[in-house]
């Protein structure tokens, strides 16, 4: 399966997940993705992603949109609250289930991972099938005992469909072949919550987006979610994945970890500029890191220069 983009007005979004402070990691990929639709002059749209509840309890999302008018990376619109909008997803998954394209799945986490089948690049293991063909009283037994997961059926290795092919506007052509790289792949755990994948693919489709900027630890999960554009007749968006910013033991920038969150940059910048300035620099936008406002930044912005300069990057505190 390969695809084409079309030349249509850019529409892109923030899509953060209300989890903690934002951190270097998000103002970074918030700012290539804002600077290349203002470059483009395009249209930015924000949608939090808080599918699960946890997510939705604490001040984080009031601190997101503070944070992000802070640094004038603003949005068109309203905020778009993913809680909002589970009728969607459990439409998508009737109409893909309806297709017969999915499959109860009772295995537990542990057993995955226990499994023989390599990982994916993404870490999570290649599902090997278990659950593929259980016959009807086999689903109900297992039922009884607890809740399965739903599964989408990846076409099997000698299919065409089931090979995804894609050009990233920084790390260039991709091609997966899913039955391989991830197998049968969750759109619904086994809690109800709908998976990211089925999500964020439902979402963009319905927001209109065609234009995803996002860190390159999501592009080989890209493949999955342009498998399910195809079942669900949606248009396939253009992709760039950007390069990580890495703590200097190696680990991506978490919220979890507190890794130079938002509360200790303003602090340590003291202005929006300050701290812009610097994150343009440090992703090889600029020349220098001399403070410049996120509108200033526009005029410096090319996707040539993320191309030239997509390496992770190795955050020191002593360059800060």
């Amino acid at each position: 399966m390969d695809t084409e983009h079309g030349q249509s007005k850019p529409i892109g979004r923030f899509a953060p997940t209300p989890s903690g402070r934002m951190h270097l990691g998000n103002i970074y990929a918030s700012l290539l993705a804002w600077l290349s639709i203002r470059s483009a002059n395009g249209t930015l749209l924000l949608r939090i992603e808080d599918l699960d509840e946890r997510t939705r309890s604490g001040p984080w999302t009031s601190l997101l949109l503070d944070d992000l008018r802070w640094l004038g990376l603003y949005w068109e619109g309203e905020p778009v609250f993913q809680h909002d909008r589970e009728e969607l997803y459990r439409n998508a998954v009737e109409r893909l289930t309806a297709a017969g394209l999915t499959y109860p799945c009772f295995c537990t986490r542990a057993e995955l991972h226990a499994a023989s089948a390599p990982h994916a690049s993404d870490g999570t293991p290649v599902y090997a099938g278990t659950c593929r063909n259980l016959t009807p009283a086999e689903v109900a037994a297992r039922s009884a005992v607890r809740p399965p997961a739903t599964r989408l059926r990846v076409p099997v290795c000698e299919s065409p469909e089931g090979t995804i092919s894609f050009t990233d506007r920084v790390f260039g052509r991709q091609r997966q072949t899913l039955a391989l790289d991830c197998g049968d792949f969750l759109i619904r755990r086994s809690d109800g919550v709908f998976a990211y994948q089925l999500a964020v693919v439902v979402d963009d489709a319905a927001m209109g987006v065609n234009e995803i900027v996002r860190g390159c630890d999501l592009l080989s999960s890209t493949p999955r979610q342009i498998y399910l554009q195809c079942l669900l007749g949606y248009d396939e968006p253009r992709y760039g994945h950007i390069p990580l910013l890495l703590a200097p033991d190696g680990r991506r920038l978490a919220k979890r970890d507190h890794d130079l969150d938002m509360e200790e940059l303003r602090q340590r910048f003291g202005t929006a500029e300050h701290l812009l300035g610097w994150v343009a620099h440090l992703a090889g936008i600029t020349p220098d890191d001399k403070p410049r406002s996120a509108e200033e930044l526009v005029a410096f912005f090319s996707w040539d220069k993320l191309r030239e300069h997509h390496e992770n990057i190795v955050i020191r505190r002593a360059s800060l």
